[in-house]
């Protein structure tokens, strides 16, 4: 009997008001691995250029993403088990920082637009302005290659999908 290969490192990815950032944060320290925003590895230019409400264009991503996959590979050296959340709204962009797809995993979280829209325009004090969402959804290649949940479902009740979809 095989076994199963769980990750050393998921990427939670979509669109913001998705609940990147509360999924992974609960899935982290469930599993006792490290939790990294991607939003923390954004040059300050480019958290500018978003608090303005301007998008970012690929070339501004380019060191972010760059950033974010040397954390992974970091990680991934010293073993040390990770949970980075990340819009990663392009397929090349998923590409540059999944340094290894058997170890490195993807949870797409996918939700309707109001769904969106109602959770954005409740913020307080985050750079991701509300207009930005229609930007990023006409961005957003949805993954082929990810485990795809939807939002409506409670936070806890996704983390238990992830860890059962990955057995972890």
């Amino acid at each position: 009997m095989g076994t199963v290969n769980s990750p050393e490192a998921i990427i939670v990815m979509g669109v913001a008001g998705s609940g990147k950032s509360t999924v992974g944060q609960q899935l982290a320290a469930e599993l006792g691995w490290q939790f990294n925003d991607a939003d923390g590895f954004h040059p300050p230019e480019n958290v500018a250029k978003m608090s303005a409400g301007i998008p970012l264009t690929d070339e501004d991503r380019a060191p972010w993403l760059s950033a974010i996959r040397a954390h992974l590979a970091t990680c991934l050296a010293r073993g040390q088990g990770v949970v980075v959340t990340c819009s990663a709204l392009k397929e090349t962009y998923r590409r540059v920082i999944r340094v290894d797809p058997e170890r490195v995993k993807l949870v797409y979280l996918q939700g309707s637009r109001d769904l969106l829209w109602e959770r954005i325009t409740s913020r307080k004090d985050h750079f991701m302005k509300p207009a930005m969402l229609d930007s990023q959804l006409a961005t957003l290649e949805e993954p082929i290659d990810a485990l795809t949940l939807d939002i409506a479902a409670d936070t806890t009740s996704l983390v238990a999908a992830i860890r059962d979809a990955y057995s972890l």
